[in-house]
């Protein structure tokens, strides 16, 4: 089965510790005009190379840390102030041949007494190579030892580009402002290479020390959380119970904790808040032209994204994320955080027939072939992502970034786990001219992340969740069910088989059998492996697509639609969606069962912010750029919206107190206590035991199923689940509750259930009957029943 689209419009790292030598750089080394830095003993950095900016223990030097195995010359250029000046002083900075290291130790006093440096230091770096090799003739601005833009073996060094530290923890700004929104200025190439982007780019910050806590890390198992995927501005931006001037934010999200835990949400999964290009984003604040709203397109993999910040001051950011973290600790919510390791914001070529013209904003002018998986002949990225090229995760040292980054998001910043966004790519075993996934080489990202960070165990307990979307673009990247130990994915197999039996019914065939398999956590996917249901990520919609509700309101995308429902370009035409023939009620039926899929499936659910409320975006499939009010969630709803709200909430409760629910193993169709009743049975609506015929059928549209909640730890001694997938009314006869049991009704996903009581509270359920009771199911719809 294929992937859905990946080519999205958006704009689109075992551990060696090195140890570094107490660098001095002498007043000689440095040449005329440059002043030496002070002699002091290096600075203690984080990080598996010791790379970064950072204060020593006393806080009176800075160390600066960076890698280039190909550079010839690195010097670090410091400011007094974030942009539109120029440096206050450069230095020069060594290499260590082994580690391929370059360093130099600065006296803050110095920097204080003679240069004006005075509280926060910003700093970047400009670097020479074999490409353009250092003379004492160039100045900013110059050609001076200019050979080539890009060499015969991939450099792309660019003394006029001034470069952020890949290991920054945070950034200034974007390379684009609402002051300076323009890209040429960090460009190669013929008409740019020139161009001086020092007063304009962004800038490191030197951070001291944080002592801000992030509370108690929850330790529940994957297996029974309900996952929660949400944007962090488009979380509060348009909600008025949060202070204006904290909406948006990581302060305002913190204030949501509450919230979303009386809803049922155990996981909340922001989108990537990593540095991005959206500083921009409101230069018009009624077009969409330029915009990155989502965020996939990393400028580093340390900072904290500025712009969703309220505090702005430097360390701001990183002191106000901490707090969110503990916001949501507080209430028992993980932090999950969707990261994009598989490309960079830097891209690919400005123009595709130009090897010459790309963006020099930090990779690439340090180290691109160390840094991207290249082309054969070095000239160009090879792209698996639809967006500019890969990141070279076979690479030891680029591998070490990302591992040094998501030890600083998990042991710093406090994140309980991570999505992984074109997460095959960190499966590949080529660097350059190819693409091979394995997922059995430990040399790969994927192996070396569980191998050094270890996944949450089974039951819970210390360890981190660690979450694929398991495809790229490309042959041999669509890896569903096919990723290594220790990782769980984005089950999109359960997706598009549970879309096609609801809106594709007489156009593609869905047999009982293949619904099974999903309802029963996709064994198929995730058993052969030693893996467990809960590694399925059980979803029917992601921010990229379609909502709940517009996946069953929408026969197609419309994507061109006036600010601020769009225009957005790109957008899958493949979404399996049907607007149930425009019946607003069907419709709604439709959401419940999708909801209800995911609350009773065997998996771990993930819903996405705004489906409790039937969020609807208009059928824009691809609101990638839309940092509006449409994008953002609201807290207004009107009556049908907020007794959905009611009923996911109703589920989701029911689906955590049910353990049998939310196996920790496949299930047994075995007896395996003796009471006479299988682990887990499927019965066909007549109550038989379905046969090949009937599970191989594509013509059988309805299916039951009984689990024994004794053998799983569950309050309930059964539980049943029947689903109509047919267009009219079906008879279920119902199997044996066990000895002495009735069946009680939870919820009947039917059009004549809706309202405020649908699913039923602990204790409000209504008697069905016993074994052979006959029950009328509706046209497409769900019922959920209890043994008590």
């Amino acid at each position: 089965m294929r992937p859905p689209t990946c080519v999205r419009a958006r704009i689109r790292e075992q551990l060696r510790r090195v140890v570094l030598a107490t660098v001095v750089v002498c007043a000689a080394l440095a040449g005329p005009g440059v002043p030496a830095a002070a002699e002091t003993s290096a600075p203690v950095v984080s990080g598996a190379r010791n790379l970064g900016a950072a204060y020593d223990s006393t806080g009176a030097n800075i160390g600066f840390r960076i890698y280039s195995s190909r550079a010839t010359r690195i010097d670090v250029y410091l400011y007094a102030s974030a942009s539109g000046s120029q440096e206050q002083v450069s230095y020069p900075l060594t290499k260590d041949p082994t580690s391929g290291v370059w360093s130099v130790n600065v006296s803050v006093a110095t920097l204080r007494d003679q240069y004006g440096i005075a509280g926060a230091v910003y700093y970047g770096y400009r670097a020479w190579g074999p490409n353009w090799p250092y003379t004492s003739a160039w100045t900013k601005g110059s050609s001076a030892g200019f050979v080539s833009d890009v060499d015969s073996a991939g450099n792309r060094f660019n003394p006029n580009k001034l470069l952020t530290d890949p290991y920054a923890r945070e950034l200034t700004h974007d390379p684009r402002t609402p002051a300076v929104n323009s890209e040429t200025v960090y460009a190669s190439g013929p008409q740019y290479r020139t161009l001086d982007s020092g007063p304009q780019a962004p800038k490191g910050v030197v951070l001291p020390n944080d002592t801000t806590g992030t509370g108690g890390k929850p330790s529940r198992a994957l297996k029974d959380d309900i996952v929660y995927e949400v944007h962090v501005r488009g979380l509060t931006k348009n909600d008025a119970s949060i202070p204006s001037a904290d909406r948006g934010t990581y302060k305002g999200a913190g204030l949501k904790a509450a919230n979303l835990a009386a809803l049922g949400v155990t996981a909340v999964e922001f989108l990537p808040l990593q540095e991005t290009q959206n500083d921009a984003n409101d230069v018009d604040p009624n077009s969409t032209a330029g915009d990155n709203y989502w965020g996939y397109s990393t400028l580093n993999y340390f900072a904290p994204d500025r712009r969703y910040a309220s505090d702005q001051s430097p360390g701001g950011p990183t002191r106000e994320f901490k707090a969110m973290v503990k916001a949501y600790h507080d209430a028992g919510i993980k932090v999950l955080v969707d990261v994009v390791y598989n490309h960079t914001a830097e891209g690919g070529p400005w123009n595709a027939a130009d090897k010459n013209t790309y963006s020099l904003l930090s990779l690439r002018g340090l180290d691109n072939p160390t840094y991207y998986s290249l082309t054969s002949d070095r000239q160009n990225p090879w792209d698996n992502t639809g967006v500019g090229g890969n990141y070279n995760t076979y690479n030891p040292v680029a591998q070490d970034l990302i591992m040094d980054s998501l030890a600083h998001w998990k042991d710093t910043l406090g994140v309980d786990g991570f999505r992984f966004d074109l997460a095959s790519v960190l499966g590949n075993t080529c660097q350059h001219g190819c693409f091979q996934y394995s997922r059995t080489d430990p040399n790969t990202a994927l192996n070396r992340i569980t191998a050094t960070m270890p996944a949450r165990p089974t039951q819970g307990g210390t360890g981190t969740d660690w979450i694929a979307e398991p495809w790229a673009i490309g042959a041999g990247t669509y890896q569903v069910g096919n990723f290594p130990a220790g990782w769980s994915e984005w089950n999109g197999i359960f997706r598009d088989t549970l879309r096609r039996d609801q809106n594709a019914m007489g156009f593609q065939n869905v047999t009982p059998g293949e619904l099974a398999t999903r309802f029963a956590g996709s064994s198929d996917l995730y058993q052969d492996d030693g893996r467990a249901p809960w590694n399925s990520i059980n979803f029917m919609v992601a921010h990229d697509g379609f909502t709940l509700a517009d996946l069953y309101a929408c026969n197609g995308k419309n994507n061109g639609q006036t600010w601020p429902y769009g225009p957005s370009d790109g957008g899958s035409d493949d979404n399996i969606s049907w607007d149930q023939n425009g019946s607003a009620a069907d419709q709604r039926k439709a959401a419940r069962n999708g909801m209800a899929f995911l609350m009773l499936s065997a998996g771990t659910p993930m819903m996405t912010g705004g489906d409790e409320h039937l969020r609807s975006l208009r059928c824009n499939n691809n609101p990638y750029n839309l940092d509006s009010s449409a994008n953002w969630l609201s807290t207004t709803y009107t009556g049908d919206q907020s007794t959905f709200r009611t009923f996911a909430q109703r589920l989701i409760a029911f689906r955590k107190t049910h353990p049998a629910l939310r196996p920790a193993g496949f299930y047994s169709g075995s007896d395996t206590n003796g009471n006479g009743m299988p682990q887990l049975s499927w019965h066909t609506p007549g109550g038989s035991a379905p046969d090949a015929a009937y599970w191989d059928n594509p013509s059988n549209h309805a299916l039951a199923w009984r689990i024994d909640g004794t053998e799983l730890g569950d309050s309930s001694s059964a539980l049943y689940v029947g689903y109509n997938g047919w267009s009219g009314d079906v008879d279920f006869t119902l199997p044996s509750p066990g000895s002495g049991k009735q069946w009680y009704r939870v919820t009947d996903t039917s059009a004549w259930a809706e309202g405020p009581g649908q699913v039923a509270s602990p204790g409000a359920e209504a008697v069905i009957g016993g074994a052979g009771t006959s029950y009328r199911l509706g046209g497409r719809a769900l019922l959920v029943l209890v043994a008590k």
